[in-house]
């Protein structure tokens, strides 16, 4: 696993075995970010991010090199924090970037308490955790987190349909690549 594009382009992620952990395929979140750019690569400089179910940090950590101004990695798991901020320090980021050990569920309204307003949320917990993609972005619809802008990413699995609505967020476009699948949100206009 490496860093895609931008300032870290080519460095190395570490991962590890076991722990529920699903890195980002280098392909997918290539893919991703192609979308998110569309051929502008300043596209992202100065985004906030939030990186729900972080895991590796591989994606916010794309972000981050990419020119993201701020990343959110939320996790809930020790060992992953532990191995985000491990790869952070192995690529020597030390600014633009908060490491949260907290459930989502905790995060997200003590991020909307702090007034914390995204570009882009993007969400992997383990695929097996269905329930959690719909708990999660459904709580999205109905956060005032977010702002008319603001994108919400989801990955799953290619069998597994996330959904089209919750609240205010709807689906505008859904991809395939591999077992894996990307659902894009967005908020609809009122």
């Amino acid at each position: 696993m490496r860093v895609i594009a931008g300032k870290y382009r080519s460095r190395p992620l570490a991962s590890l075995r076991g722990l529920d952990l699903r890195p980002t395929a280098d392909r997918l979140r290539e893919t991703m970010f192609n979308v998110l750019t569309a051929g502008n690569p300043e596209a992202l400089e100065g985004t906030v991010w939030f990186d729900l179910y972080a895991g590796t940090g591989a994606v916010g950590i794309e972000a981050l090199s990419r020119g993201a101004g701020k990343v959110y990695f939320v996790e809930s798991s020790a060992r992953a924090v532990e191995l985000v901020q491990a790869n952070l320090r192995s690529l020597g980021v030390k600014t633009g970037f908060e490491v949260m050990k907290r459930d989502v569920a905790c995060a997200l309204p003590k991020l909307e308490t702090l007034g914390v307003t995204p570009d882009i949320i993007f969400l992997d917990p383990p695929y097996r955790l269905e329930l959690d993609y719909r708990r999660t972005l459904q709580s999205l619809g109905g956060a005032r987190v977010l702002k008319a802008s603001s994108l919400v990413i989801a990955e799953h699995d290619k069998r597994f349909d996330p959904g089209e609505e919750f609240g205010l967020l709807r689906r505008y476009r859904k991809l395939v690549q591999g077992d894996a699948g990307l659902s894009f949100y967005s908020l609809v206009a009122l």
